[in-house]
């Protein structure tokens, strides 16, 4: 048994992003490593309990701070490194991935299975990264399926360019959070290696794909068109919204009934998995 938290990795240039992982004295072999999105952190809502979820399911789990998420690693509950988030980047967050998974490397003489997971904008990132060997199988929870689609919006560019700083209020914090326009120009210096339907296409691992039917921040037809390029099944939750019925704080012991049902998802995915 094993458990660290508020560890930390070095992730892109070179800034720290704390970890944590857990592993139960009747450990499966498999770890599930979670990626929060955009405005999310590690400890958002009920993340942690759907953490506590696999663990007594017996499973490894594994969350973390992208490194310019706009927290820091004393603070990491509050955006308060707006200078970080401005500068944040697609390509920084996939990177990260990376970085977190040469950490969890480290922790183990021989690695583990390791179930990539990812909410959101989250969901891309680690479709982007599925073709790492490391990554047994891939699971997306009310994934985005482009990234270009977040850039479509021309005049929006136009402007974005000529102030440098375009804000986007966190409807949670009320904060007028400050995206720099280096992160359009990342994208178009990186956009082969930001292609989702590309990297989904490509992709030659199981992918577990879970939507909510009354996701209004990301169209369940992102979820269709991953399940489209994945040749992978859409599990649809009726009656839920983009985060699951979580929100943050989430003072209560037990998770929302939709998030149960997507841990309960994900298990059957790696019952399938396992046995094939």
């Amino acid at each position: 048994m094993k458990k660290i938290t508020n560890a930390y990795y070095i992730g892109s240039e070179n800034r720290k992003g704390l970890i944590d992982l857990e592993i139960p004295a009747n450990f499966n072999q498999k770890i599930i490593v979670f990626v929060h999105g955009y405005m999310g952190f590690k400890d958002w809502g009920a993340w942690n309990l759907m953490g506590d979820f696999f663990v007594e399911e017996g499973f490894g789990f594994c969350k973390f701070n992208l490194t310019h998420n706009g927290t820091t690693v004393d603070n990491p509950f509050d955006f308060i490194d707006l200078n970080a988030f401005s500068t944040n980047s697609y390509t920084k967050e996939k990177n990260d991935v990376q970085y977190a998974l040469d950490w969890i490397e480290n922790q183990f003489e021989n690695l583990p299975e390791i179930y990539l997971m990812g909410h959101s904008r989250g969901g891309g990132i680690v479709l982007l990264n599925g073709s790492d060997s490391r990554i047994h199988a891939v699971v997306t929870l009310a994934s985005i399926s482009s990234v270009q689609k977040r850039f479509a919006d021309s005049k929006m560019i136009d402007a974005w360019k000529k102030s440098t700083i375009r804000l986007i209020t966190n409807q949670r914090t009320k904060q007028e959070m400050p995206h720099h326009f280096s992160q359009y120009e990342d994208f178009i210096e990186h956009q082969q290696e930001l292609d989702i339907q590309a990297a989904g296409k490509a992709l030659k691992k199981p992918v577990c794909i879970i939507h909510g039917y009354d996701d209004t921040s990301v169209s369940i037809e992102e979820g269709k068109e991953i399940a489209d390029w994945t040749k992978m099944k859409l599990n649809v939750i009726e009656n839920t919204d983009h985060v699951f019925g979580a929100s943050h704080p989430w003072n209560s012991k037990q998770m929302p009934e939709a998030l149960t049902k997507v841990c309960d998802i994900v298990l059957d995915f790696v019952d399938q998995v396992t046995n094939v």
